[in-house]
């Protein structure tokens, strides 16, 4: 279970992931959060974002119609 669940549903992009930075920043090194997203480009921008900013995809998979994407907060 994430630490953190974030309801990004019916927004487009960049937002989704603009939210996630948000919430990553408040959170302790390691910690996990879990985004909701109905964008479909957010499959493309997830690993992207995970990648340039330090931290985990750990999972991608579909719940209904949104998108899940789990993610571990880097410790930079």
């Amino acid at each position: 279970m994430a630490d953190v669940i974030l309801d990004a549903r019916g927004l487009s992009c960049p937002l989704p992931v603009l939210k996630a930075r948000k919430a990553l920043r408040a959170l302790p090194a390691e910690a996990t959060i879990e985004v909701l997203s109905t964008d479909p480009g957010s499959v493309e921008d997830f690993p992207i974002f995970c990648q340039s900013a330090g931290h985990e995809l750990l999972e991608v998979r579909r719940v209904d119609d949104a998108f899940c994407f789990v993610i571990k907060k880097g410790s930079g």
